[in-house]
């Protein structure tokens, strides 16, 4: 069988806040060690232990986001990539099923209302970005990707007149 596998992996550029909500928590951590001595002595500390566990494992490597995006002939697979070690599929995508591939911001995609949009871009504005509109039970949604252009050659191969690169 001959089939057509690609991948890609984009950077989350990071978001504002990443930086205050890092020097925050490690605030946190360090008022409840230093302040919490007086009235819990030393159980402050095994708090504030508890608590940078808790910060490394859950609340850093959420701040630190790539996505993968995988496609095999004609199906998309979305992963995130948490702290460049856990992964999680997002969607999957069977693009023939799609009603229009256009670049965001596209007048193409004006008649389309999406109820629900998923953006796995890098936020960065001058990347080229593109949107999926997919029905699904009773609603649309849809996809934004920021697929290179050999990803490009592969969707339009599966699209055809859906596929639009203005």
């Amino acid at each position: 069988m001959n089939d057509a596998l690609y991948e890609q992996l984009i950077a989350r550029r990071p978001k504002p806040y990443d930086l205050p909500v890092r020097v925050l928590v490690i605030l946190v951590i360090v008022a409840v060690a230093i302040l919490g001595m007086p009235f819990l002595g030393v159980l402050s500390y095994v708090i504030a232990v508890i608590l940078a566990v808790v910060a490394y494992y859950f609340i850093f490597p959420k701040l630190s986001v790539e996505y993968e995006y995988i496609i095999l002939n004609h199906d998309l697979q979305v992963d995130v990539i948490y702290n460049r070690a856990k992964r999680k599929r997002l969607q999957n995508i069977d693009i023939q099923g799609a009603e229009i591939i256009a670049p965001k911001g596209s007048p193409r995609l004006n008649s389309y209302r999406p109820d629900k949009v998923y953006d796995y871009t890098s936020g960065n504005p001058n990347g080229k970005a593109y949107g999926i509109m997919i029905p699904k039970d009773q609603k649309n949604i849809c996809i934004y990707i920021e697929p290179d252009a050999k990803m490009i050659d592969h969707m339009s191969q599966w699209m055809g007149m859906k596929m639009f690169r203005d």
